[in-house]
């Protein structure tokens, strides 16, 4: 819809938006402001295009011309006079912070349950690989250009899941104490899920030999019934799939490294969500992060290629992910939309169809204090403070 209105003096911010807001939050200004409703184009050339936009100036020839002979009035002191016209796209009322941000707690409580089962998979994928891998006495590991070079120290992999267990409380504290902490647990959890079933696809499809010659695997099991599988897989769930506590004793788990996506992912989300001016805290857990993947292949924990592969896919993933959430035009899957063809798209449009552009820095106790512990104490009769 296209309006004249008076020209109205700039408004702090400079923004149609905030031009729009100004004229609706002062009611009495509202409504001394002329609107004359005009159509968006004009035939000039039709017979009535004069009826619908009079010119301010007549033609020398017309009979106003000939009749008065003088000048057209100006038009100085009318209303219309400094008149523009404003196309104004009205936007939908605006929405308090809850209806912006909703909690949705049914759906994190989905994207939680879609990360166990995710992960219980790539368990269940890595018992099922312990029996495929290949003889290490007949086959060492493969030529790999930074494992040749180092020699395989196994204190460095302790080194690297402490780093891990530091940056992934780091994460949880993070996301406990923002204030749309459920949004951003869904989108956590939603992003691992991905991350872990493309991992227990890879790490089935493609079995290589053990990277490191020193490290201890379990023996082989003759027949790997289905108990033994779930048994393998609940034994590492129980160690969330680290060796520090003795529960990660399979081999085989290549392409790509585990230790790496949750080191960088958890980077992500600290750089993300929490406030820019941390910057020098950013940078900590950068070297974090970069010292634990550096400590895996020490370790010979990995390939290098498993760790380059981990380090591509998370980080394309969430910023892909981020880039749809941010911007709420990509929310439509159309032909000129081609991240909408990503195959995990419906899950993104299913989690973040209420979620508008990005979440602010906020942040707040996760628990109310009680009233009566904020509730200032009566003074005492005579004494003052």
């Amino acid at each position: 819809m296209s309006y004249y209105a008076p020209k109205a003096k700039p408004v702090a911010g400079g923004t149609l938006r905030a031009v729009y807001e100004k004229l609706y939050s002062n009611c009495s200004t509202f409504r001394k402001l002329h609107y004359e409703e005009v159509p968006d184009s004009y035939d000039y050339n039709s017979p009535n295009a004069t009826n619908h936009h009079p010119s301010a100036y007549p033609h020398p020839g017309s009979p106003y011309h000939q009749q008065n002979h003088q000048p057209p009035p100006s038009d100085t002191g009318s209303p219309s006079s400094d008149a523009v016209m404003i196309k104004i796209d009205t936007p939908s009322p605006l929405r308090d912070d809850q209806s912006r941000y909703p909690k949705e707690i049914g759906k994190t409580l989905l994207a939680l349950l879609f990360l166990a089962g995710n992960f219980f998979l790539a368990t269940v994928s890595l018992s099922l690989v312990h029996d495929r891998v290949p003889d290490r006495d007949v086959y060492g590991p493969l030529p790999d250009a930074f494992l040749d070079r180092v020699q395989p120290q196994d204190w460095a992999l302790d080194v690297s899941e402490i780093l891990i267990m530091v940056v992934v409380n780091s994460c949880v504290l993070l996301i406990t104490f923002h204030k749309h902490r459920f949004i951003v647990m869904r989108r956590v959890f939603l992003l691992l899920s991905i991350l872990y079933m493309m991992r227990s696809l890879t790490m089935y499809v493609t079995v290589l030999p053990v990277s490191s010659r020193t490290y201890y695997c379990s023996p082989k099991s003759n027949a790997s019934s289905a108990g033994v599988i779930v048994k393998r897989a609940f034994q590492l769930i129980s160690g969330m799939g680290l060796s520090i506590n003795g529960k990660q004793i399979y081999c085989g788990d290549y392409i790509y490294s585990g230790h790496t996506v949750t080191l960088v992912l958890g980077y992500l989300v600290i750089s993300e969500y929490s406030p820019k001016r941390f910057w020098p805290i950013h940078w900590i857990y950068w070297l974090a992060s970069l010292t634990g993947v550096v400590m895996v292949l020490v370790a010979h924990g990995h390939y290098t290629v498993d760790v380059l592969i981990a380090y591509y896919a998370t980080t394309r993933l969430f910023w892909t992910y981020h880039t749809l959430a941010n911007n709420s035009l990509l929310l439509k899957q159309n032909g000129n939309n081609y991240i909408g063809r990503e195959w995990w798209y419906f899950a993104f449009r299913y989690f973040e169809r209420n979620v508008r552009g990005p979440i602010p820095l906020q942040y707040d106790c996760p628990l109310s204090l009680p009233s009566s512990w904020t509730k200032k104490s009566p003074k005492l009769p005579g004494r003052e403070s």
